[in-house]
């Protein structure tokens, strides 16, 4: 039987209406309308938009703050991608394996993953503080002063690095762990009877199958990494002396605090044309070491 009949095409219709019309509302207008916007200067608090054609534009382009927000992204992406993939792999071979009691490990581990960004940035700002802070007073214990986590320049963005790793690898390790479930066991056996040891039968077996899986946690990790904001917000608040200062952070705050809106959109738009560029050139890449069955 034919469901996509015309009888049935406005069932069908009825059904998929919420979803089309909830896009339309809060995504495309929205990204066409900041597009719109990022050619005019506007004040939201008062007046309208004026068109100031490409001025935001190179505005942007021409200061230094741009510049330093890119290299703290930069930076953020240097130390967070590596983490994030080794530990939520090295975890994921973990769940894999036959130990006892790796269930409850499981479900402890993603509790990070259910916890309110705001909430768990709030825990380790207190926790990260050099005044009364958990860590450094527990690194005093044993003789050790503690950096200033949160204050110093050098240690703000490895501290925002180790929170969103905290947050992310219990997510990112059981997405890992289902791509493991996936391999036939009959190649690890195969792989045993050559001789193969625990590391050859990884890299041979393991990581080419997996490497799927693999790629859209890398894809999803760096696409998350532009968009870091919460964290910053809630921890640092971009500082200190702007050394946690990121674009959505920068976009949030041209246009909500300064109240430039147009100045904002560009920001947005130079954002977006920066993470689907970035995509591109992993799709290309990933024909370099990704294993399609």
């Amino acid at each position: 039987m034919n469901i996509f009949n015309r009888g049935n095409n406005k069932i069908i219709w009825l059904f998929i209406l919420p979803s089309i019309m909830g896009y339309l509302l809060f995504s495309l207008i929205p990204m066409v309308a900041a597009i719109g916007l990022s050619f005019s200067s506007w004040d939201i608090i008062g007046g309208s938009p004026e068109f100031v054609g490409l001025d935001n534009y190179f505005k942007i382009f021409g200061t230094e703050e741009f510049y330093r927000v890119i290299l703290n992204t930069g930076k953020y992406i240097a130390m967070y991608i590596p983490m994030i993939l080794i530990s939520s792999m090295t975890l994921a071979v973990l769940f894999n394996s036959k130990v006892k009691g790796i269930g409850i490990f499981r479900v402890l581990l993603f509790i990070p993953v259910l916890t309110s960004w705001i909430a768990g940035a709030m825990i380790w700002r207190t926790a990260l503080s050099t005044q009364y802070g958990l860590i450094n007073n527990i690194l005093l214990t044993v003789g050790i002063q503690g950096p200033g986590w949160l204050t110093d320049p050098k240690w703000a963005m490895f501290s925002i690095v180790l929170v969103s790793v905290w947050k992310d690898m219990g997510f990112f390790s059981l997405i890992l762990f289902g791509g493991l479930r996936n391999i036939d066991q009959s190649l690890y056996e195969a792989a045993r009877i050559d001789g193969a040891n625990r590391w050859q039968m990884f890299w041979s077996v393991t990581f080419p199958l997996v490497s799927p899986t693999l790629f859209f946690v890398l894809i999803t990790t760096l696409i998350n990494s532009f968009q870091l904001f919460p964290q910053v917000m809630v921890m640092t608040d971009g500082g200190p002396l702007g050394s946690t200062q990121v674009m959505v952070e920068r976009i949030y705050k041209y246009g909500f605090r300064y109240y430039e809106m147009g100045y904002a959109s560009a920001l947005a738009v130079v954002l977006f044309i920066i993470i689907v560029v970035v995509t591109l050139v992993q799709l290309k890449l990933q024909k370099k070491w990704v294993y399609y069955e």
